[in-house]
């Protein structure tokens, strides 16, 4: 039996390149197949040569053994790191019985960690001295009045020997796409991607060792818009150029040769800019493509015509920080499913499922000076694109052909949400093996998944999953297909507990949380979306929540305290806001947009309901972080508060016969969900929400904010059969519902089709908006039972409660944690319940078994009292409750 280390991660990420902090924290996982397993000492050891790991008089850093069984984020406490550095690091850990196990390895390499290190200099477009090209006209994509072609950029430049090392260092003000010698560099899409850019501007970092020549290079680059100067969000007022209004580059490449000698190419006057194939590029409208102007071999050493130099815009490095987590990637590419032709030239295309990414279309001996358009939609209606949804969004793509024997359009400034396109003007006949789909979002790591006996829940847990691909695309989109693609908070907090179940998504949202508390405003108010581009506005209640709940649940999730700590004082900030402007404690005043319960359906919780319960909720998570950070005094202050704002929340909404006003579901749901009623109208309340969920046939009525609460509440008071009602209902409105009428991701209304109207309101009707997709927390944490314990932090003390219900007859889920790997399942046949569960090692479980015989639980034919890893037992109201050692289980008892 073995004990190995794997899942070794320095800030979060895999063997990161290009890191800028100067004292990273560094994280490694455990697996065993022992019980009982666990870490008692660990010893971390760095060189800058993984050679050297070996030779105690080369080493960076030693740890020295310490007594430990942590291995979460533990921060570097050697000398500080040096810029452009490559650091190998070694980990070895001794298990509970003081006994080695073997070590692992993985190393992380530094940017550029002082400003004064850059020497590149912003460079632009000169458009006097090279007028652009001629801008696609207003037929082929609407809006195209703001178009402006990509910078096409290049330099060459001579080595003379062949280098041992070579990092490009390189950013935009817009999208790029770096090349050398003719090839692109890199995997990265829509770099630098979306932050606060006045506040920081994120730059990457290449290995191009491999792909420098001996003689003559051509660095070069391709720069679109992207979110700096296109169109985003749906301010008709400011549709684009939020930041800028032209592209610009800055790079530098680094050079290192054996000898110890270093060659420096940066972004300077000498750089060339020239035409290009690519005429517009947008992120929302689409890309247009003239095939005829590729100028072949304008990135590769060599002479180019019409290219001029470049203007130096900026001299200024500005607010540049390495990309601190996962870019976005090409995940996977679909085929299509079907193909039809609609007239001469004309197709639909279905690729059976909604995602979010672009196109790759091919073609064969297509005559020059073909156009084709390819425009994508959601949904079809009639046979034909239903495109009225995305509201300024083009999402069209326009590709005029060069006459080539071969040719390949995938346009890579733009990017769309769709399931089906239209492709029309092309030249033959469209093979459906020519068009592929290609999936674009954040490369997180997936870590978790869930599975069950019922086809449709499992199709849930799948468009829960597509929904979460779509929609984290750089930044927690609301949406992908409209004019909008906005960071809104609230939407942000309700999925991240089931964001954080599918995928490692600790680094995403922790760097995004940087730009929620960039855009708060000197009162303290966040605003509704980050980054805040278009809504200036203060948050509404539950979406300026976000600020609070988000770095609070890296905290819970990941052990991420930095997070914590940096958000910390905005946390506080934010509820002295409401405060202030609040002092009878009801949230009625500077409420924002005050959007409530965002698109509940036949129901109307009232807005100071809702606010109230927010506030009370983020002022008793503030106080919790207070005790967590070592603020004594600001607990104390806000747990007070907390006290005050529940009792004002109780005398004025709450009824003595348990009715919360407005006597809506999720009025009753943030009562029970927030704590916010007396522990004897609980039951009451209890009934209350049960009794409208029964009084309309097992239907829900609510919107973004209490979906989140609805299954859990339910199951957490008893009624666990109204929850699994809920999830296996497939009458309107229902996940079902959605589902039985084709859905393929998780719908931003419940009504955005239905059989009685058809679509709802085309100016805000998403097929792809991850917020109702909030169940898939529950399905991990009750239906299949991996929860942790209220005060564990990143599954030390797990809670596993599986809950069998409804129709299912068996469920499992698995979640790679911040410690190991955690499942749970349980399946039923005739008499007998079966329930596995793996418990990592460094961590103990309490098994909430539900059997009809407690004294009946079995392990391989053997009562369970004693056996390996079972610490005690003890019987509970559902069954049996089984704390365990770390390890893997499979019990067996009677059925609940």
């Amino acid at each position: 039996m073995t004990t190995h280390i794997y899942g070794l991660q320095t800030e979060q990420r895999a063997e990161p390149l290009g890191l800028d902090r100067p004292r990273p924290r560094l994280s490694w996982k455990l697996d065993s197949d022992r019980r009982g397993a666990a870490q008692s000492a660990y010893r971390i050891t760095a060189a800058r040569r993984r050679e050297d790991l070996d030779e105690r008089g080369r080493l960076v850093w030693d740890s020295g053994r310490r007594e430990s069984g942590d291995s979460v984020l533990i921060a570097w406490d050697g000398p500080v790191l040096e810029s452009a550095t490559r650091y190998h690091w070694r980990v070895e850990v001794w298990d509970e019985a003081g006994e080695p196990v073997e070590a692992a390895e993985s190393w992380f390499e530094t940017g550029l960690l002082h400003h004064s290190e850059w020497s590149a200099v912003w460079i632009g477009r000169d458009m006097a001295a090279l007028p652009p090209v001629e801008p696609p006209g207003a037929d082929d994509i609407p809006g195209a009045d703001l178009y402006q072609p990509p910078l096409y950029l290049r330099r060459t430049f001579q080595i003379d020997r062949q280098p041992v090392r070579a990092r490009l260092y390189a950013t935009a003000r817009g999208i790029y796409e770096p090349r050398l010698n003719g090839a692109r560099v890199g995997d990265h899409e829509l770099a630098p991607g979306w932050t606060e850019y006045h506040r920081r501007l994120q730059y990457q970092t290449y290995d191009v060792t491999g792909q420098l020549r001996v003689g003559a290079n051509v660095l070069a680059a391709i720069v679109a818009d992207g979110w700096w100067s296109g169109y985003v969000g749906f301010d008709p007022r400011r549709a684009a150029q939020h930041y800028g209004d032209r592209p610009a580059f800055l790079a530098q490449l680094v050079v290192d040769f054996a000898d110890g000698s270093r060659r420096v190419v940066a972004t300077d006057a000498a750089w060339m800019d020239g035409p290009g194939a690519i005429v517009g590029a947008d992120l929302l409208m689409g890309q247009v493509v003239d095939a005829r102007r590729h100028g072949p071999g304008w990135d590769e050493p060599g002479a180019v015509d019409r290219f001029r130099p470049v203007v130096v815009v900026d001299t200024r490095p500005g607010p540049l920080v390495a990309e601190p987590d996962h870019p976005v990637r090409v995940t996977a590419q679909l085929p299509a499913v079907t193909v039809e032709r609609r007239g001469p030239g004309r197709y639909i295309v279905d690729f059976g499922q909604n995602l979010v990414g672009r196109v790759r279309l091919t073609l064969h001996s297509a005559p020059a000076g073909g156009r084709l358009t390819i425009r994508h939609a959601e949904m079809l209606t009639g046979g034909e694109l239903y495109l009225a949804n995305l509201r300024r969004a083009a999402a069209t793509d326009v590709y005029v052909t060069a006459g080539a024997a071969l040719e390949v359009f995938e346009p890579q400034f733009t990017v769309h949400g769709f399931r089906y396109i239209e492709v029309d003007g092309h030249p033959g006949e469209l093979d459906a093996a020519d068009v592929l789909a290609r999936v674009l979002h954040t490369d997180t790591p997936w870590t978790g998944r869930f599975e069950c006996s019922d086809p449709t829940v499992n199709r849930l847990y799948d468009n829960i999953q597509w929904g979460q691909r779509g929609n984290f695309v750089a930044v927690p989109t609301d949406c992908p297909q409209r004019d909008e693609r906005l960071g809104w908070l609230a939407d942000a907090h309700i999925f991240a507990p089931t964001a954080s179940r599918n995928a490692d998504v600790a680094a995403f949202f922790a760097r995004w949380m940087q730009d929620v508390v960039d855009g708060q405003d000197p009162g303290g108010a966040f605003r509704d979306v980050a980054p805040a581009i278009t809504l200036q506005r203060e948050a509404a209640p539950a979406w300026g929540d976000a600020g609070v709940i988000i770095p609070w649940h890296l905290w819970r999730t990941y052990g991420d305290r930095q997070a914590l700590e940096h958000a910390y004082p905005a946390m506080l900030r934010w509820i002295g806001h409401i405060r202030r402007h609040n002092p009878d404690l009801r949230w009625r005043n500077r409420t924002g947009n005050n959007y409530g319960d965002w698109l509940q359906i036949g129901a109307d919780t009232p807005r100071e309901v809702l606010a109230t319960a927010y506030y009370a909720r983020s002022t008793a998570i503030v106080a919790a972080a207070a005790d967590v950070l070592g603020h004594a005094a600001e607990a104390a202050e806000h747990r007070t508060l907390h006290a005050a704002i529940r009792q004002a929340f109780i005398d004025s909404y709450v009824r003595d016969d348990g009715t919360v006003e407005g006597q809506t579901q999720t009025g009753y749901l943030l009562a029970l969900g927030f704590g916010l009623l007396p522990e004897n109208l609980v039951p009451a309340a209890v009934k209350h929400l049960a009794a409208d969920i029964e009084q309309r046939g097992g239907l829900l009525t609510t919107g973004f904010i209490g979906v989140s609460l609805l299954c859990p509440i339910l199951a957490e008071h008893g009624r666990a059969d109204l929850a699994y009602t809920l999830l296996h209902q497939d009458a309107f409105p229902s996940w079902g519902y959605s589902i039985r009428h084709g859905a393929t991701t998780i719908w931003e209304r419940w009504d955005g089709w239905t059989e009685h109207d058809g679509f709802q309101a085309d100016a805000m009707n998403s097929f792809n908006h991850y917020s109702l997709g909030s169940v898939g927390d529950w399905l991990f944490g009750r239906v299949a039972g991996i929860e942790q314990a209220p005060s564990s932090v990143a599954y030390r003390d797990l809670l596993l409660r599986p809950l069998p219900g409804g129709r299912l007859t068996w469920a499992r889920a698995e979640q790679d944690t911040a410690r190991g790997t955690v499942s749970c399942g349980w399946a039923i046949a005739d008499d007998r319940i079966t329930v596995t569960a793996t418990v990592p090692p460094g961590s103990t479980a309490a098994l909430e078994l539900p059997t009809a015989d407690p004294d009946g639980v079995h392990e391989d034919g053997s009562p369970i009292a004693g056996r390996p890893g079972v610490l005690r037992t003890a019987a509970s109201p559902t069954g049996l409750t089984v704390w365990l050692a770390s390890g893997r289980y499979t019990f067996t008892a009677s059925r609940p």
